[in-house]
């Protein structure tokens, strides 16, 4: 059988797993390796120590699979466009978080995978990968001929968009690898750039992570700077104005992936129920969510600084119980919101929600 009809029977098979697209690229290192070293130089990675950690081990993909040959890269379109909430009570959380754990989606379709080529290819050794080893995966997605990396630093397919999950699958086998995307489509385009509430684009291609909602709401431990407290707009959970801004995401497909659909307790999150939720109960609810990287600590002293910030006088109650949390960024977000909803008790000048 020829190597051509075994890529293209490979392709097939994962569209019927899942799959919106699926590109194959040699194992060389990758061309945005360097650019990733001046990012980490430049001190954009904020406190996420293990970016620095695993540096050396992103230079080359035999650090992920020794022997690896081949990278299939697959992505996933999620979610839906989000409708704007009509009361200050209800919370954003970015749409990728809105389902299930994309992580457990992508190892179980790349695992099906696997198992497909095996059958084909019995010597084959494999691993999948699903942004959590040292892999760039953005640039084999380019070199697999998926996309290109837009100056909002997310991978954008001209037809899917850059509403996608990307996974890897690392193979010891050769397989004919698919042209590189070589176009660039943003033109003069700023919008991703211009839209960001707290200017974390540093320029294109270059997002400091010590400005973004996403860093501040998920990867951050500890208390929150008021500058960034007054610039979350809802925001929870990430933040997706950088895409949703995007020209590309404007007839971009929907996701298909039931897992990834939204649920009705994460898409617009009351998050006065985030603040008065027992500990125990919340946790045993963020399992087997991407929410749960922000850990329990970290959702309730976002929720917390969102009341304070739109001034939501109902969450008094609940943001008063929280000055006795175990959690020092907790209580530092309660006090901080306290101050501002009881001014807002005081005025009537409580701030509307998102519809308003």
């Amino acid at each position: 059988m020829s190597k051509t009809t075994l890529r293209d029977r490979l392709k097939a098979h994962a569209r019927e797993l899942g799959f919106d697209a699926l590109g194959i690229a040699p194992a060389v290192p990758p061309p945005g390796y360097e650019h990733y070293r001046e990012w980490l130089r430049r001190g954009f990675a904020a406190d996420m120590a293990y970016m620095h950690k695993h540096e050396a081990a992103r230079s080359t993909p035999h650090r992920v699979l020794e022997g690896v040959r081949s990278v299939l890269v697959g992505s996933v379109v999620y979610g839906r466009r989000r409708t704007a909430s009509e009361s200050p009570r209800q919370g954003k959380v970015a749409r990728y978080a809105q389902g299930a754990d994309y992580h457990e989606v992508l190892w179980q379709k790349l695992g099906e995978l696997l198992a497909w080529l095996k059958r084909e290819v019995p010597e084959v050794i494999g691993r999948a990968v699903a942004d959590t080893a040292p892999l760039l995966e953005r640039d084999y997605a380019r070199l697999a001929g998926l996309g290109w990396i837009g100056k909002n630093t997310m991978m954008i397919d001209r037809k899917l968009g850059s509403f996608t999950v990307l996974g890897a699958l690392l193979v010891d086998c050769e397989l004919e690898y698919d042209p590189p995307h070589e176009g660039f489509h943003c033109g003069t385009c700023r919008r991703c750039l211009d839209a960001c509430p707290t200017g974390a684009f540093a320029g294109p291609f270059q997002l400091d992570a010590r400005k973004c909602l996403s860093y501040w709401t998920i990867e951050h431990r500890g208390p929150t700077p008021e500058a960034i407290a007054e610039s979350l707009d809802g925001w929870s959970f990430g933040c997706d104005i950088c895409q949703e801004v995007c020209p590309w995401n404007r007839k971009a497909p929907e996701g298909s992936e039931t897992a990834l659909l939204p649920r009705g307790d994460w898409a617009n999150p009351d998050l006065i129920e985030w603040i008065e939720a027992d500990p125990l109960e919340f946790r045993k609810r963020l399992k087997g969510t991407a929410l749960s990287r922000a850990k329990r600590s970290g959702l309730v002293r976002n929720a917390a600084l969102v009341m304070g910030e739109r001034r939501v006088i109902e969450a008094i109650p609940g943001l008063t119980k929280l000055l006795d949390d175990d959690a020092e960024e907790v209580r530092e977000a309660a006090r901080w919101s306290l101050g501002r909803c009881n001014e807002a008790a005081l005025t009537g000048e409580e701030a509307p929600g998102e519809g308003g």
